[in-house]
Order: structure tokens, then C-alpha cells, then sequence
């Protein structure tokens, strides 16, 4: 039975971007694969802190994070993975600070420093990405967002070896109630609008996403 894991990039458990990812595991789930879901907001972890132990040849941590926190046991389980979906919030026009140290220490590791560019990941599995945004979609393009996060992409065809499908979930909506917020450059109604006609649609395309991928 394939394993497939999510990994939720926002401080939110409960969120947009959480939301996606559950419909992408019931996909999978539903396709027979077994499933978690993990929260980085409930880890205690940083960033890449540069020690280069992944580096050091011959060494206890060669090809894998040395770093001793919540991250460990996480890394321990994705070795198992058949497939891994990562989730974010796009902040400030980039992933969110707990997905992007996520992927400092998860990819990091595994690039051996030669001309070839040779990886050095134990298993290869697929990896999909998902990005919710208060972005619209006509927007995405003139803020260069697919470019931007074109790098994660070819980091996955880089070590994993495949094309890393994408999921963009655009013009989400982000309060409750917008009145109490000092936020007048929305339409409250619109973004009540596409989150029940559009977010749905979104889901369905997890949902899809995570069956595929088992």
C-alpha cells in the first residue's frame, strides 16, 4: 500500500492551504494509498543553520540533515513516502517562512556537489506543490509567480526525477467578516463569490492531484 504525506506550509491548521491538502489526501486515500498530514506549525524547527554536515564525506550525516529537532522525525517518515504533496500560503510573493526553512533542510542534503549534480535521495518518489494566494489569477503572471517558483520545481526534476505537478488556488478568501479588517482594496462580496463557486472546483483538482499521485 503506497504512503502519501502532505506537509502544511501555513500557520494554519485549519486554513486554505490545510483545506486543499485534506481533499488531496482523501484523493489519494480513496485510490487505496495510506495518508498523514503534517503540520510544520505544530514543529519546533529552523532553517538550514549552514553546518555542511550533509557534506562531509564519510561522515555520520552525509546526504541528510544533521540538525536535531522536530524536522528529524519528519524526514524519517518521508523516507517511506511514496509521494509527497507540499502545501503554502504565498507570502510577500514567496512561500511561507515555514515551508521555505522545510525545504532548505529537506532538499539541501540530498545535492551532492558535482558537475552532474548528482542526487543523493535514497527513494525517489513524485512531488507535488500547492500555492494559495489572495493573488487573482490574471495577477499571478505579471508578478512573475510561476517563474518564481519554477526553482522548487527544478529541484524535484533535479533529485526526484520527475516533473512536479502544480495546483495555484488564487483570490482566496482570508477573513471572515472583511469589516473588521482594515483591508479596503477587496470586494468582500467577490471574494465570498469565487470562494463558493471557485474554491470547490480547486479542491476537486486536490482531490485529483493526490489520486493520481496514488
Amino acid at each position: 500500500m503506497k504512503k502519501i504525506y502532505a506537509i502544511n506550509g501555513s500557520p494554519r491548521r485549519s486554513g486554505n492551504t490545510a483545506t486543499v491538502l485534506e481533499h488531496a489526501l482523501k484523493g489519494a486515500a480513496e485510490a487505496g494509498a495510506t495518508t498523514a498530514l503534517i503540520h510544520l506549525a505544530d514543529l519546533r524547527f529552523s532553517g538550514c543553520v549552514s553546518c555542511f554536515a550533509c557534506k562531509v564525506k564519510g561522515g555520520p550525516s552525509y546526504g541528510r540533515c544533521a540538525v536535531r529537532d522536530d524536522l528529524r522525525a519528519v524526514f524519517d517518515q518521508l523516507a517511506d513516502a511514496d509521494g509527497l504533496i507540499l502545501g503554502t500560503p504565498v507570502y510577500l510573493g514567496g512561500e511561507s517562512s515555514l515551508m521555505r526553512a522545510f525545504m532548505e533542510r529537506f532538499f539541501f542534503p540530498v545535492i551532492r556537489y558535482d558537475a552532474e549534480r548528482t542526487s543523493l535521495v535514497n527513494k525517489k518518489y513524485p512531488i507535488s506543490f500547492v500555492y494559495t494566494m489572495n493573488v487573482p489569477r490574471e495577477q499571478m503572471g505579471a508578478f512573475g509567480y510561476e517563474e518564481r517558483f519554477g526553482m522548487s520545481r527544478f529541484f524535484v526534476k533535479m533529485l526526484y526525477g520527475s516533473e512536479a505537478k502544480t495546483l495555484y488556488v488564487c483570490d482566496t478568501k482570508q477573513f471572515q467578516d472583511y469589516s473588521k479588517y482594515d483591508a479596503p482594496r477587496f470586494d468582500p462580496a467577490h471574494k465570498e463569490d469565487v470562494h463558493r463557486q471557485q474554491f470547490p472546483k480547486d479542491c476537486q483538482d486536490a482531490y485529483a492531484m493526490g489520486k493520481a499521485m496514488a
